[in-house]
């Protein structure tokens, strides 16, 4: 790792996929904890999705007017998906994991992990934080979520779909009208993850049997690059034939 602490702006990689859309992350980032951050703008309101590993400051480099709503959305409540969830006024996740977001204990966050990590990090972040000494930020949330919620941000409304298996609580935001699923660690590209604290591989199953059936037009994972509904069909696939599925 790099001696010099990065700037807050170097720290992160922002890609725009349209006018309305930017994924995030953070490069020098161990890979298993490069989670994907996604900025949702909106008419009434910007919508936030995942929070990284808050070794820098997410909402300053947001490009959001000082008096415009911001409603952030935790998909859950692991460590390289909340890091700067608490940052956020308007914080939003669901129900079964409400506890562990106020809390953040490693128990649920898995912070430890990325702690024992060797080469966790590739730069001194710009908070200066060291591996050893990383801690989560307590984010209480302010809106409980639940199962056919509807967040609407003026222009667009995103259903919540329970996604359980990766951890108790996750989800997934579907737009209905255009078929964008913004579907946290539930699936995307790379390894799926069933085997930490938390995991419950019955309920993955179940996840990924759904999946199969959910019409959408293109996925943005937590991890990896977007892809499309025949890709999210075979990774799923995939995932129940390992099973013996």
């Amino acid at each position: 790792m790099s001696a010099a602490i990065m700037s807050n702006r170097d720290w992160f990689s922002t890609e725009a996929l349209s006018d309305r859309l930017a994924r995030i992350c953070e490069p020098y980032v161990h890979k298993f904890f490069r989670a994907n951050m996604f900025h949702v703008v909106g008419r009434d309101a910007d919508l936030v999705i995942d929070f990284g590993m808050g070794l820098s400051s997410l909402r300053s480099e947001l490009s959001i007017p000082a008096t415009k709503p911001i409603l952030a959305v935790a998909t859950h409540v692991h460590v390289d998906h909340v890091g700067s969830f608490h940052e956020f006024e308007n914080r939003l996740g669901h129900g079964v994991e409400a506890d562990a977001f106020a809390r953040m204990l490693d128990t649920d966050t898995l912070a430890n992990y990325f702690r024992t990590q060797p080469n966790a990090l590739a730069q001194v972040p710009p908070v200066g934080t060291k591996p050893e000494a990383y801690t989560v930020s307590p984010a209480p949330l302010t809106t409980i979520l639940a199962e056919n919620d509807v967040i609407d941000i003026g222009d667009a409304c995103y259903t919540v779909l329970h996604l359980p298996g990766h951890s108790p609580g996750s989800i997934g935001l579907l737009n209905q009208k255009t078929g964008v699923f913004f579907s946290g660690d539930a699936i995307y590209e790379g390894g799926l993850v069933d085997d930490l604290p938390g995991c419950n591989v019955d309920a993955y199953m179940t996840t990924m049997q759904r999946l199969l059936r959910l019409d959408v037009n293109v996925i943005y994972g937590g991890h990896g690059l977007e892809f499309k509904r025949v890709r999210m069909q075979e990774i799923a696939k995939t995932y129940l034939v390992s099973k013996g599925c």
